[in-house]
């Protein structure tokens, strides 16, 4: 069964800041939230896809990470100690267990199933409870992107259209875009993971095209041609690099960057704004 993007994990090392950051790029930004493991979020939402912008704040509460069991605090942790950035790429679920097993079988992770709830608040500030099931997925060559998948059990209480309304204007996710020395070396764990058997292959590189957004993987050539960047460092596996956003008006969109006073050159219709601005990410703004 194919399967849509559902979140990106975007590593930061102060949360604030980046809440912050997202709500002059014209976003809504949700509260923060605390987990048990150490780590706290804010979460930008989207139909269907959310940023989760995510921290370590209490170290001390990271588990140690043991055999057959992925632990979401370490890495971030490890993910951290190099560098801020998009660390972790979530596809959705509708069941998390059999999506676990589908990945034992594709031989690309036999992990553990992890399920957690917590507290979340609606738009009045009244408290709900979340909950979710997460089953991971492994690609040595890609050894500092996390993969899982996410299936929601109380998701009448996650989704709310009024933390979908941005100021900026953007109204889906366009898709991911991560960059590898070699892209067709992605090929087959990313048809797994996504549950795509069909995907595209360009001079470009690789495209998965899923239910919600599409996975590129671009060389660094292809990267640096596309959005006029640098691309990242590739020599210990492929990164995740870019955001793409649908906005449903560009001019809006440009005018509330320049009055938050960030630079977002544009390139092939696109508005960027590049990594040392945006904490580690490219984040992309494209047009319907």
């Amino acid at each position: 069964m194919a399967r849509g993007l559902d979140h990106i994990v975007h590593a930061v090392h102060d949360l604030d800041a980046a809440a912050a950051l997202y709500r002059r790029l014209g976003f809504t930004v949700g509260a923060r939230n605390r987990h048990p493991w150490g780590t706290h979020n804010c979460i930008v939402q989207l139909p269907g896809f959310f940023v989760e912008l995510l921290a370590v704040v209490e170290p001390e509460n990271i588990p140690p990470p043991r055999p057959g069991a992925f632990s979401f605090g370490d890495f971030a942790r490890g993910f951290l100690a190099h560098g801020q950035g998009l660390a972790m790429l979530v596809l959705e679920s509708s069941d998390a267990l059999s999506d676990r097993e589908a990945f034992r079988r594709a031989d690309i992770g036999d992990y553990e199933l992890f399920r957690f709830e917590r507290e979340g608040k609606r738009p009045d500030g009244a408290p709900v409870r979340v909950g979710f099931s997460l089953a991971f997925a492994h690609d040595p060559k890609a050894p500092d992107v996390g993969y899982f998948v996410c299936q929601q059990h109380h998701p009448e209480n996650f989704w709310n259209p009024a933390f979908q309304q941005h100021a900026n204007t953007v109204c889906a996710i366009e898709g991911v875009v991560l960059v590898a020395e070699n892209p067709t070396d992605h090929h087959i764990f990313l048809s797994a993971f996504a549950g795509e058997r069909e995907l595209s292959a360009t001079s470009t590189g690789v495209t998965v095209s899923t239910p919600r957004g599409s996975i590129q993987v671009m060389d660094p050539a292809s990267f640096r041609i596309h959005y006029d960047l640098e691309p990242p460092d590739v020599s210990g596996g492929a990164t995740l690099a870019a955001l793409r956003f649908r906005v449903r008006n560009r001019e809006i969109a440009r005018a509330t960057l320049r009055q938050a006073h960030i630079a977002a050159p544009e390139r092939m219709s696109r508005i960027i704004v590049d990594p040392s601005v945006a904490m580690g990410a490219t984040l992309v703004f494209e047009p319907v």
